[in-house]
């Protein structure tokens, strides 16, 4: 396997503040990309950046996720101030979830991420077509 050498482009390059800023083992965003980069958090931003849903929704819209897992999810991203959980007063009990303003940001820098993954990802995972 060959390395290229070349310089990236600069759009890849890190800033010159986070070059040494986000490697360190005690730099709080470490923390932090783990929660936004999970599988479950980046499907549950995805789908709330739809639009405000409630627990059943997103547990059908994440398929697979589990109740724990789901219910985990929401609890960290609401914690980080991404989610916002307003529980109305009626019977039966109902939770909706939404985007904060921060949440919605996260989400429309994560948009361009899962669409490349979901464009390439077959390419990647089963390796190029030779028809």
């Amino acid at each position: 396997m060959e390395v290229s050498t070349a310089d990236p482009a600069p759009a890849t390059r890190l800033p010159a503040a986070l070059a040494d800023g986000v490697f360190p083992a005690g730099c709080p965003s470490r923390t932090l990309l783990d929660h936004i980069t999970s599988k479950w958090g980046v499907l549950i931003l995805l789908a709330l950046s739809e639009g405000g849903q409630r627990w059943s929704e997103l547990r059908r819209r994440a398929e697979g996720v589990s109740e724990k897992m789901l219910a985990q999810t929401l609890k960290t991203l609401e914690r980080d101030g991404l989610v916002s959980r307003k529980a109305q007063p009626v019977i039966p009990p109902r939770v909706d979830y939404s985007l904060t303003e921060r949440g919605y940001e996260l989400s429309a820098l994560l948009v361009p991420l899962v669409a490349w993954a979901f464009e390439n990802a077959d390419d990647i995972i089963n390796g190029p077509r030779t028809d």
